[in-house]
C-alpha cells in the first residue's frame, strides 16, 4: 500500500518516483496539502512567463530578468492582486508552484484548480482583485529539497507572496513610516500624512473648507458633529500640517479642547 501511495503522490505532485532521502513521504504529503489551493496576495509584480520563474530558497531572484519577462508577456499578478496555487510539483532540488493555472491560465483559473491532496479550499477575500493571468515559479535549493513543511515554504516566499490573506491596503500600510502606521492603526490623523492616508485612518470627512492665507492654499477636513469632539485636519498642499480637536455642545458652539485627565 505504501508503494502504491507513493506512486499516486508522485503522479499528483509531479514528483520523480525516486524520493529524496531527506524528504519523507509524509512531508511530501504535507507540502502538497498545505500549498495546493492556498491563496496569497502579490507583493510585487509577478511576471506571466512561459518558462518557470526561478526563486531561490534564500529569497533571491533575478529582478531584471523578471522585469524583462513582464514587458514581454505582461503581469500574471500586480501588487495587491489575489493569486492561488493551482498545482504543486516536488522535484529533487525544487518545489514548483503553478499559479492561477499557469501561463495559459487567466481570469477563470479558479474553474481549473487541480487539487492534488485533500479538499480544503479558502474563500476569496473581499476587497482584493483577482490576478489577470497565471505563471509558474520554482523554489530552488542548493542541493536537494530538504525536510520542511508548507509553512516554511510560505515564509521563504514572503518577499513576493503574502499568504496571511491580508488586503492590499494592509500591504500598503506596512511599508509606511512607523509613526504614520501607528496613526492609521489608532484611527487618527497625524502631521505629514497625505489625503489617502487620512482617509485610511479616519474615513471621508463630514465637511471640507478651503481658504487662502498669505498666498498659501489650505484645506480643512472636518470630522465629527455636535455634541462631541470635532477634529480639524488641515492640509497645505498634499500634506497634513495641523490636527486640532475641539468640543462642541448641543447648540453647535465650539468649546476649547478638554484638558487631558491626569
Amino acid at each position: 500500500m505504501r508503494v502504491l501511495a507513493t506512486v499516486l503522490l508522485s503522479i499528483v505532485a509531479g514528483a520523480p518516483l525516486a524520493l529524496s532521502e531527506d524528504l519523507t513521504f509524509d512531508q511530501r504529503v504535507e507540502i502538497v496539502r498545505g500549498l495546493t489551493a492556498e491563496y496569497a496576495t502579490a507583493k510585487i509584480i509577478l511576471p506571466r512567463s512561459k518558462k518557470t520563474l526561478i526563486y531561490k530558497s534564500t529569497g533571491e531572484y533575478d529582478k531584471q530578468k523578471w522585469a524583462d519577462v513582464t514587458k514581454e508577456f505582461g503581469p500574471a499578478a500586480r501588487v495587491g492582486d489575489l493569486v492561488q496555487v493551482s498545482k504543486v510539483s516536488i522535484e529533487d532540488d525544487r518545489i514548483v508552484l503553478q499559479i492561477n493555472g499557469g501561463f495559459k491560465g487567466g481570469r477563470k483559473w479558479y474553474e481549473r484548480i487541480q487539487v492534488g491532496m485533500g479538499t480544503r479550499t479558502t474563500p476569496i477575500s473581499q476587497g482584493q482583485s483577482n490576478a489577470p493571468g497565471g505563471t509558474e515559479l520554482a523554489v530552488t535549493f542548493p542541493k536537494q529539497t530538504p525536510p520542511l513543511e508548507a509553512s516554511a515554504i510560505k515564509k521563504m516566499l514572503a518577499p513576493i507572496l503574502d499568504f496571511e490573506k491580508r488586503s492590499a491596503t494592509e500591504l500598503y500600510v506596512e511599508n509606511l513610516p512607523a509613526p504614520i502606521q501607528a496613526a492609521i492603526k489608532e484611527k487618527r490623523a497625524a502631521e505629514g500624512m497625505d489625503r489617502d492616508q487620512v482617509i485610511l485612518a479616519m474615513g471621508k470627512p463630514r465637511h471640507k473648507v478651503r481658504e487662502t492665507l498669505d498666498g498659501e492654499d489650505f484645506e480643512d477636513w472636518i470630522y465629527g458633529q455636535p455634541p462631541g469632539k470635532i477634529t480639524f485636519v488641515t492640509f497645505q498642499g498634499s500634506k497634513v500640517v495641523r490636527v486640532k480637536d475641539e468640543y462642541a455642545g448641543l447648540g453647535g458652539t465650539v468649546a476649547p479642547p478638554l484638558e487631558p485627565q491626569r
